[in-house]
């Protein structure tokens, strides 16, 4: 208990999945939580979930891919809590592509949502968090941003866009002197609404070697990607920035 105590986390796309298990992690720790989703009806039902827990939580609609939304958002938390410690920039979308017959709309709103909105909420989380003395970004890439898959080219993409991006960051605030840290974390096959739609279309054969693969034996939950954030969150990673957590139970090690 108490390894974020009083610090405030921005969790994009925080109603589910690894956003969800995040924010829960945070509150149980300490933590000041404002979750934001595009879906009000489950933004508001998880929040009360967390605040039922006795954790500090609250919702905020949002659209990530408006760049005119986020001033709103970082300027209501901090209204709320005074200041923004740490930004999770979780939001996503998984959608598989047929590289020859996909269209150019497909392409822009996969990249949309998983890699300009991280260029946003980057941004705009830097411009608030130099103000208080600093703070911690966390960009959720996949292990798809650090190795091609054939029917996830859009994915790809977004997700290897993210891991540079998340680099690049880092090193222009550490130029910068603003004591702001930006890391990003890779899940692996994890057990999310998202990765289970991504997983029916795969082929019995598919998904027996990417069970293999996994070399500890399982997929994960989403709480284990939630511990690797949290650690990322807090001063426990004061030396880490420009780095990549990556927390795919070995599939990458092959």
């Amino acid at each position: 208990m108490g390894r974020v105590k009083g610090k405030v986390y921005l969790i994009t796309g925080g109603t589910a999945g690894i956003g969800y298990a995040s924010a829960e992690l945070f509150g149980r720790e300490g933590g000041k939580v404002v979750i934001t989703d595009i879906r009000p009806k489950e933004g508001e039902a998880a929040a009360q979930k967390l605040r039922d827990q006795g954790y500090d939580a609250r919702f905020i609609e949002q659209d990530v891919t408006s760049e005119n939304r986020w001033p709103d958002v970082m300027a209501e938390a901090v209204r709320h809590h005074g200041r923004l410690d740490v930004l999770v920039n979780n939001a996503g979308v998984g959608v598989e592509t047929d590289l020859e017959n996909s269209d150019l709309a497909h392409w822009r709103f996969v990249n949309s949502v998983n890699m300009e909105a991280v260029f946003l909420g980057t941004k705009h989380a830097i411009r608030q968090m130099k103000l208080n003395g600093g703070g911690s970004i966390i960009n959720i890439s996949s292990i798809e941003g650090l190795v091609g898959d054939p029917r996830f080219a859009a994915y790809n993409a977004s997700k290897g866009g993210v891991r540079l991006f998340t680099k690049s960051a880092a090193l222009y605030c550490a130029e910068k002197k603003y004591n702001i840290r930006v890391n990003s974390v890779h899940p692996g096959f994890t057990r999310t609404p998202m990765v289970d739609s991504a997983i029916d279309i795969f082929s019995p054969a598919d998904a027996e070697r990417i069970n293999r693969e996994i070399v500890v034996g399982y997929m994960a939950e989403p709480i284990d990607q939630a511990y690797g954030i949290l650690f990322l969150a807090s001063d426990e990673s004061r030396y880490m920035t420009g780095a990549e957590l990556v927390i795919d139970g070995g599939f990458t090690a092959h």
